[in-house]
């Protein structure tokens, strides 16, 4: 099961409005008409947007769900080698890379939307921006 599918799963009053893309009732506030958009990129990854204002880690706490429930499984981003003992592959770097700059982007959105960002949101972007830091030293 995609993440997309697995994500709709938990939500109501979902509607597709077009290849990819849904609008549902927004769990994370009292939503009467549908304003939470969905949609699945090519890669798999899943974007989400409460046109209300909540930011996408207060969407992900009301469904119990954490940040990689938005990402695609790639077993590469579960390795936890050092960098002294092993590297990884350019390519998959990338993918890891590629995921951390997804989860800047989706909070800069919040931010520029001028919607609040939580805690939780703050740490997983620290999280993130430390690993694209790091990244280079992986590179072989």
């Amino acid at each position: 099961m995609s993440q997309a599918a697995q994500l709709l799963d938990r939500l109501q009053r979902v509607r597709p409005t077009g290849r990819g893309s849904w609008l549902a009732r927004c769990p994370a506030h009292d939503d009467k008409t549908p304003s939470l958009s969905i949609r699945e990129t090519n890669d798999g990854t899943v974007l989400i947007n409460c046109f209300a204002g909540c930011g996408a880690g207060d969407v992900l706490d009301a469904l119990g769900l954490q940040w990689n429930a938005l990402f695609p499984p790639n077993p590469a981003a579960r390795s936890h080698r050092s960098p002294c003992y092993s590297r990884i592959p350019a390519r998959d770097l990338l993918e890891i890379v590629s995921q951390d700059v997804s989860i800047v982007a989706v909070v800069a959105a919040d931010m520029l939307a001028g919607k609040p960002v939580s805690e939780r949101d703050w740490n997983e972007l620290s999280r993130a921006a430390a690993r694209i830091g790091r990244a280079r030293d992986y590179i072989r």
